[in-house]
C-alpha cells in the first residue's frame, strides 16, 4: 500500500458521495495503490451508510469518546497501512485527481521533504469574486509561511510522511482549531513542506456564506496567533456548519 486516504467525516451525506466518486476510480486505484479511509465523529444522517459502501476502513467514534477533526484524523491514521497519509475534508472535490496523486507521488521521493499541501479554492460553480480574492491572497500566504520555513497547510488536504506523523504523534487533540497550523510548524521542523500550485482542492463555501469572509479571517488569525504563542486554541469548539 502506497498511499493512506483518511477522511474525518461528521454529517456529511451531501457533500461525501462526490468525492468518494472521484476517489474510487479502479484505474486510479491500480495505479497508485491506495486505500480509502471513513473516520466518522458519530454522524446522525446517512454518512455511515456511504461510508460503509464506498471506503476501504471505516472507523467510528465510541458513545463516551473525546471527538474532534484532530482526534478523527489520528483514528483514521491509526488504522492506515500506506506509507504517505493524505488527509482530505469530507466537503471538498479535487480538481483533478490522477495530477494530485502524481504530485504526491513527486513528494513521496524528495527525502528533504516531510509535507505537501496545495491551494484551495471554492467550488467553481458557486465561486464568487470575493472568494476568488479571499482564497487567492491567501493561497499565496500560506505558501510564503512554508517558504520562511514557519509551516502551513489547510486541513482541507494535508499529505504527510507516515513515519514522521508518529514520530510527532499526529494532530494535537487538544485544539478544537487550529491543529492543521500547529501540526505543520512542527512538520517544517522536521523538513520542507511541499507546494505544488499546478494541483488545487475545491471547498465548500457554506462557511463563508454563514459567517462571512472577514469573520472567518479573524478567525484563522487569532487561532493561529494563539496556537503559536500559548499552544491552545481560541476557539473553544468549531462550529458544524451543514
Amino acid at each position: 500500500m502506497n498511499f493512506s486516504i483518511v477522511i474525518p467525516t461528521l454529517n456529511e451525506e451531501k457533500l461525501l458521495p462526490p468525492l468518494l466518486s472521484q476517489l474510487n476510480d479502479p484505474e486510479l486505484k491500480k495505479i497508485f495503490e491506495y486505500e480509502i479511509i471513513i473516520s466518522d465523529g458519530g454522524s446522525s444522517d446517512a454518512t455511515l451508510k456511504i461510508a460503509m459502501r464506498n471506503a476501504d476502513i471505516v472507523v467510528t467514534k465510541g458513545n463516551d469518546a473525546k471527538q474532534n477533526i484532530a482526534v478523527g484524523r489520528n483514528k483514521g491514521a491509526s488504522a492506515a497501512k500506506g506509507e504517505i497519509l493524505i488527509f482530505f475534508n469530507g466537503d471538498i472535490k479535487i480538481k483533478d485527481v490522477k495530477k494530485l496523486f502524481d504530485e504526491v507521488y513527486n513528494f513521496s521521493r524528495k527525502p528533504d521533504y516531510s509535507a505537501m499541501t496545495c491551494p484551495v479554492r471554492v467550488f467553481p460553480e458557486e465561486e464568487k469574486f470575493s472568494d476568488k480574492i479571499f482564497l487567492g491572497f491567501y493561497n499565496k500566504y500560506f505558501k510564503f509561511l512554508n517558504t520562511i520555513g514557519l509551516g502551513m497547510g489547510r486541513g482541507e488536504c494535508h499529505v504527510i510522511r507516515r513515519l514522521i506523523f508518529e514520530e510527532l504523534g499526529g494532530y494535537n487533540e487538544d485544539l478544537p482549531a487550529g491543529e492543521d497550523f500547529e501540526l505543520y510548524t512542527r512538520l517544517r521542523k522536521k523538513g520542507k513542506v511541499y507546494f505544488p500550485e499546478n494541483v488545487c482542492i475545491y471547498e465548500s463555501p457554506r462557511r463563508y456564506r454563514k459567517a462571512g469572509h472577514f469573520k472567518i479571517l479573524f478567525t484563522w488569525l487569532i487561532n493561529s496567533i494563539f496556537v503559536f504563542f500559548a499552544k491552545k486554541s481560541f476557539s473553544r469548539k468549531w462550529e458544524e456548519v451543514r
